[in-house]
């Protein structure tokens, strides 16, 4: 503490930080490495055959496909503000990050974090309005609607995360400057700021926190609406709502689970929360496409067509 206080006297400040990664060991890393790498093609590849098959399908021209179009995107640049820099790491000694990339990194994250859940959310909504108002429909999920939840999860998650970064900035970084984890996240950079962090632990619970929970409530009561309002259905169209419903439970729950258990708590300094992280930055926009295609009959249809028809070009 006294070092600290010398370096803040002296005006010295850290200009990069230490990633330490996952592991430290070189065979895992190497393991590490091969599969990681596997994940951000498969992240990559799905997602952007899903925003291919449903942006040139006009069958699929329904808010709920609408909706996963933006899902898969934002899947897309959600893995990438943390991966790559995670995989270049694992063949590297020196894993080092900016001051100026590790605040990019963390606006990164919760830019696109934060959009997926209000998404998701959207999603939800729609879905109940779908099985549960199926008359109203077309008049409450207009074209016009759908683009304003968009705009209102992008313009969310853009406050969000100025919210989190912008007191992040602010705090005086004068040594040490490891980081316990794979990116720049608020919890780790808080454990090296030269000052009480306390405020800020408690904005980011408030914000972070409270968003998941939020609207991971919401999410799961929603669904259980649904799957409430279905009991007098047929056992045809109770199937067919449940394998709806059952991917975006899916979804919901593994990526916010996690999220929900990291941000939370004010101040955490578990070494779990990486492995933890790993879920909702990399699996679950790993398995959305998997999740949304292996159960949709629809977007397989209008996939095998877009082979077909690119075949038949050739």
């Amino acid at each position: 503490l006294n070092a600290h206080r010398m370096n803040m006297e002296n005006g010295s400040s850290v200009k990069e930080f230490v990633l330490l990664g996952l592991s430290v060991n070189q065979g895992t890393q190497k393991i590490c490495f091969v599969m990681f790498l596997f994940f951000y093609v498969i992240i990559v590849a799905g997602n952007l055959l899903i925003v291919i098959t449903v942006t040139s399908s006009q069958g699929l021209n329904s808010p709920m496909y609408f909706f996963l179009c933006y899902l898969s995107f934002v899947d897309i640049c959600y893995s990438s503000v943390t991966v790559p820099k995670m995989i270049a790491d694992f063949l590297v000694e020196n894993k080092t990050i900016s001051f100026a990339g590790c605040i990019a990194q963390l606006f990164g994250v919760h830019f696109f974090g934060c959009t997926e859940i209000f998404i998701l959310t959207v999603m939800a909504y729609d879905r109940y309005v779908a099985i549960c108002r199926p008359l109203h429909y077309t008049t409450l999920m207009t074209r016009r609607v759908c683009g304003r939840m968009v705009i209102g999860s992008w313009v969310g998650g853009f406050v969000h995360s100025l919210a989190q970064t912008l007191p992040t900035t602010q705090l005086p970084f004068c040594g040490p400057n490891r980081i316990d984890h794979y990116f720049c996240d608020v919890h780790p950079l808080l454990q090296l700021a030269c000052t009480d962090t306390y405020a800020v632990g408690i904005i980011v619970v408030a914000n972070s926190g409270m968003i998941t929970l939020s609207c991971f409530v919401i999410l799961v009561t929603s669904y259980g609406v649904i799957l409430g309002s279905l009991r007098s259905q047929t056992s045809e169209g109770w199937r067919k709502a449940l394998s709806t419903c059952g991917s975006h439970i899916t979804v919901v729950i593994l990526f916010f689970g996690p999220c929900t258990f990291v941000y939370i708590r004010p101040s955490s300094n578990l070494s779990e929360d990486k492995s933890v992280a790993v879920f909702y930055t990399i699996i679950t926009p790993m398995l959305n496409p998997l999740i949304y295609t292996l159960r949709n009959e629809e977007v397989k249809s209008a996939m095998r067509k877009l082979w077909r028809r690119k075949v038949g070009s050739e």
